[in-house]
C-alpha cells in the first residue's frame, strides 16, 4: 500500500503517477465581478453625462450671456468680473460735468413789453404794467386791446411780437405767466405785446418766475445714453 492512500482505504483507490488534480474557481464567479465591474463603470458615465447637462442648461449661466451678447444687448451689472478697474473718467469727475452749458438770456430791462387788457376787467392792464416794472421789464404802451383781440382771447395771455424777435425774450417774458401762447404780425420793432384774456387771473410770483428764470438760464444736463 502506497503511503498517499488514505487510511482504512484498504487500497481500493490509490494515487499513482506524477500529476495531481487541480481544483479550478468556477467561471461564474468571475462572470459576475465582471458584470458588477461593468454596472459600476455604466452608472459613472450616466452620472457624468447628466452633470454635463446640468452645467449647460442651469449652472453659471455662460450660454445665456453669450446669447445676450450676439443678440446686440448690454451685459447686466452681474456680469461684470468683481476685480474690474474703475475707468479715469468716473461721474464723480466733479459737479460741472453733469451740468449743460449756461444760456445766455436777455435782461428784463432788454425787454419792452405793451400791456393790453382784452378782458372787461377795468385797470388790469396798468396794473400788470406796474408789477411788471417792479420786476425790471421795460414797459411801452399800457391799455385796450386792439379790436381783433379784445374779448377774442379765452386764455390767459398772447405773447405778440415781430418774426425777428430773439425767441429767449418770449421765453423770459413767458416766466412771468403761465399758459401763455406766442403769436406773430409785421411789426418791424422788437418790443412784445403781452394781451391779457379772459382766464387770466394773475402774474406769477416772482419766486415761481425766478426759479423758471434760473432754470432757462441753466437746463439741466441730458440723461446720457445707455453704452454697453
Amino acid at each position: 500500500m502506497s503511503m498517499l492512500t488514505p487510511p482504512g482505504m484498504g487500497g481500493k483507490y490509490r494515487v499513482t503517477g506524477a500529476a495531481y488534480p487541480r481544483m479550478s474557481r468556477p467561471r461564474r464567479r468571475r462572470k459576475i465581478v465582471l458584470a458588477l465591474l461593468g454596472s459600476v463603470l455604466a452608472l459613472a458615465l450616466l452620472g457624468y453625462g447628466a452633470l454635463q447637462l446640468i452645467d449647460v442648461f442651469g449652472g453659471d449661466g455662460s450660454g445665456k450671456r453669450d446669447t445676450a451678447a450676439s443678440d446686440g444687448n448690454c451685459p447686466t451689472a452681474s456680469a461684470k468680473p468683481a476685480n474690474a478697474v474703475k475707468p479715469a473718467t468716473a461721474p464723480d469727475a466733479g459737479p460741472a460735468a453733469s451740468k449743460a452749458p449756461a444760456v445766455a438770456l436777455p435782461q428784463p430791462g432788454q425787454i419792452t413789453v405793451n400791456v393790453y387788457n382784452a378782458t372787461p376787467r377795468a385797470g388790469l392792464a396798468k396794473a400788470v404794467g406796474d408789477e411788471l416794472k417792479k420786476r425790471g421789464f421795460a414797459i411801452g404802451h399800457v391799455g385796450n386791446a386792439p379790436a381783433d383781440f379784445d374779448k377774442k382771447v379765452p386764455g390767459p395771455g398772447i405773447l405778440l411780437g415781430s418774426p425777428r424777435t430773439d425767441k429767449a425774450a418770449y421765453s423770459v417774458l413767458g416766466t412771468q405767466l403761465a399758459g401763455v401762447t406766442t403769436q406773430t404780425d409785421a411789426r418791424e420793432g422788437a418790443d412784445i405785446d403781452l394781451i391779457l384774456g379772459d382766464s387770466f387771473k394773475e402774474l406769477s410770483t416772482k419766486e415761481d418766475a425766478d426759479k423758471a428764470l434760473a432754470v432757462l438760464a441753466n437746463p439741466p444736463a441730458p440723461a446720457p445714453s445707455a453704452k454697453c
